[in-house]
């Protein structure tokens, strides 16, 4: 991209805190503009409640947390259905899988440690944690966030899991508008980079493109042109999982460290 974002359209995929990250972006020279990719994230109470039911109705041998929050929204859940107890039970007996320290955290609340925890704050670093158990014939219960994590979902069925997903949170998807733009704006190389905030940006562009017919021309659009930019591993992950090689992910997970590096990415 050259030293700086001089005369550089720099694509925001988020829907929050758009401004700041306007701001800075002009700060190093750049035009930015927004493309908000993010959907809505909201609570299924109804549809996580018969999710519960179910697992209620057959206790699984391991349950895998992947969020704090939804951790959170499955206890609340529980309660509200009148089957704290009955989940908790199911918890402790059950082995438990954590990925990133927000849900270890909401765990130790629910008097849960782990028996087996990510390295590195990523899918790929629980599936590293899980590869040595062994899964066949298992009844294995996911708790997912907004959307599936299917490199996770891939290892549990490939070793025999019989997998159900938990989800407290599902996800509205974004204008097909934007998605549909930015998209074009990509493949044509009308943008230079494109700033990724959470993975469900990643997969909301992706999966568009799989419905238009267009994946390999958009992750040819991404090795050559368009600079993809990851505010932290997991949504570098997502990124990698779609098939994306190149782009830039700082050290310290925050947008003004993301534009930062994108400013400081050399094509040479």
């Amino acid at each position: 991209m050259g030293k700086g974002l001089e005369g550089k359209k720099i694509v925001i995929a988020g829907s929050r805190k758009t401004e700041e990250m306007s701001v800075l972006i002009k700060k190093q020279g750049g035009l930015p503009l927004i493309r908000p990719l993010q959907g809505t994230v909201f609570l299924a109470a109804e549809e996580v409640g018969s999710e519960l039911k179910k697992l209620i109705a057959a206790p699984p041998d391991w349950i895998v947390f992947t969020t704090g929050i939804g951790t959170e929204a499955l206890a609340d859940a529980a309660d509200q259905l009148g089957a704290k107890q009955e989940f908790q039970q199911i918890i402790h007996q059950a082995k438990v899988a954590a990925r990133g320290y927000k849900t270890v955290a909401a765990l130790k609340k629910l008097g849960i440690t782990p028996a087996a925890v990510d390295d590195d704050g990523t899918i790929a670093g629980l599936i590293r944690a899980l590869e040595k158990e062994s899964f066949a014939k298992k009844r294995i219960a996911v708790q997912l966030h907004g959307e599936n994590a299917p490199s996770l979902i891939k290892f549990l069925t490939e070793n025999e899991a019989e997998v159900q997903c938990l989800l407290p949170y599902r996800h509205h998807a974004p204008d097909e508008k934007a998605v549909e733009t930015l998209m074009n704006e990509i493949i044509g190389q009308a943008v230079d980079g494109v700033c990724f905030t959470t993975a469900i940006q990643v997969r909301s562009l992706f999966q568009y493109a799989r419905q238009k017919e267009q994946v390999k021309e958009l992750l040819d659009a991404f090795s050559k042109g368009t600079l993809a930019g990851a505010v932290g591993k997991v949504t570098a992950e997502a990124l990698t999982e779609e098939g994306v090689r190149r782009m830039v992910v700082p050290e310290l997970e925050r947008m003004g460290a993301l534009i930062m590096e994108m400013s400081r990415y050399d094509r040479g």
